[in-house]
């Protein structure tokens, strides 16, 4: 898809044959769209954030404190979105972030999203609780681009075993997720009392790992409280160290990226580990009330180690014009999920692929329209503060 503005020209002219699109495309109604859709419990654990929801209401903020100056007669007609992400050449700065136990929204879940990320040239990040295997998953991205997101098993054999599965199924990066060793306090999951994985829901790639399934007597289909009692202190509680980032660099041959980064300090510690990339990120003000915007983050950290390291971005990110501020204050490409989520909810693989594509036009269109005709062009002059 060289054009992705076409997008809005495809939706013009079948309005003209009385066809309207079946979702809608402004992506602030998204969210509101699919609580529509979805029960209160499935709805709130993508949409929820930690206790009062100061962090996630931060993240959106932090956005319309950055403004884009747009420059005219800059013969931006032509446009090229491309960019390089961890050796990578990606046709746009945009990356699907890895969402957990998409099942609960729709029942297309990560295959979709698989098929539409290879279809639109977009990288996929799988997150660990996927709702299918990871060879599944595979199989539905064909030649896509696809990285693998890690919540670090408090358990030496089954991490091995996950990233030998990952590697093995055309995996290239390995995502490591810092900062959901322990889940945060979220009212609106508390308050229902749901929480998926305890029906099973997302922990697929464990149900098939060998190295997991050898500490059971039974499957987990046979005994899925036997199982659950072996997985819930592997994935949560206990955090790890600086020092044990040397493990997963050892164990796994591709590039390595540390997610969950918000301090300069932290950034630098990551370089010193030998990885290749950080993702400055809050998880989406799901974890740590009252927590710097992600956006605030990036700046500082894109300075202290952006010529050293590769810096990504997510918590946040809405619209084209969050995408564009987020690439001219230091970030080489950004993260997306509640977003496609919600089309996921409203319309399986079509959702997906509609919220992507409206994305991608709405980046290309602010893109051209400021004056820009490449991400590389863009820096904090493209922007200017509110504060």
């Amino acid at each position: 898809m060289t054009n992705p503005s076409q997008y809005a020209s495809e939706i013009y002219l079948g309005g003209m044959g009385g066809t309207r699109p079946p979702f809608t495309t402004d992506p602030i109604a998204l969210e509101a769209a699919a609580k529509q859709v979805l029960a209160p419990e499935p709805f709130w654990y993508v949409a929820g954030a930690a206790t009062s929801g100061s962090t996630a209401r931060a993240n959106r903020a932090a956005f319309d404190d950055w403004r884009i100056v747009p420059r005219m007669l800059t013969g931006s007609t032509l446009r090229d979105l491309s960019t390089t992400v961890l050796g990578t050449r990606l046709l746009y700065p945009v990356i699907t972030a890895p969402v957990g136990v998409q099942s609960i929204v729709h029942a297309d879940a990560e295959l979709g999203v698989a098929r539409v990320a290879a279809e639109l040239g977009l990288p996929m990040v799988l997150s660990t609780v996927s709702s299918f295997p990871l060879e599944e998953v595979a199989e539905a991205n064909g030649a896509g681009t696809r990285w693998f997101q890690l919540y670090w098993p408090n358990d030496e054999d089954v991490c091995l075993s996950l990233l030998a599965r990952a590697k093995a199924a055309g995996f290239t990066a390995l995502f490591v997720t810092l900062d959901t060793w322990q889940l945060g306090w979220r009212p609106h999951d508390l308050d229902h009392a749901y929480l998926p994985f305890l029906t099973g829901e997302g922990l697929a790639n464990y149900w098939r790992d060998p190295a997991f399934l050898a500490g059971l007597e039974k499957s987990p289909e046979e005994d899925l409280g036997a199982a659950l009692m072996r997985w819930l202190p592997m994935f949560t509680g206990t955090d790890h160290t600086w020092e044990q980032v040397a493990f997963l660099r050892e164990h796994w041959d591709g590039p390595v990226v540390l997610k969950g980064i918000q301090h300069v300090d932290d950034a630098r510690r990551a370089v010193d580990t030998g990885v290749q990339g950080i993702v400055v990120s809050n998880h989406g003000g799901r974890q740590v009330d009252g927590a710097i915007a992600s956006l605030d983050a990036l700046p500082g950290i894109a300075d202290a180690v952006g010529d050293q390291v590769e810096v990504l971005f997510d918590s946040g990110i809405r619209t084209g014009a969050d995408v564009l501020k987020a690439v001219a204050l230091g970030a080489r490409a950004v993260l997306v999920g509640r977003p496609w989520v919600y089309g996921l909810a409203l319309g399986g693989t079509d959702g997906v692929r509609h919220v992507l594509r409206s994305l991608l036009a709405d980046l290309d269109l602010t893109l051209t329209l400021s004056g820009h005709s490449a991400p590389s062009q863009l820096t904090r002059d493209s922007l200017q503060a509110r504060r």
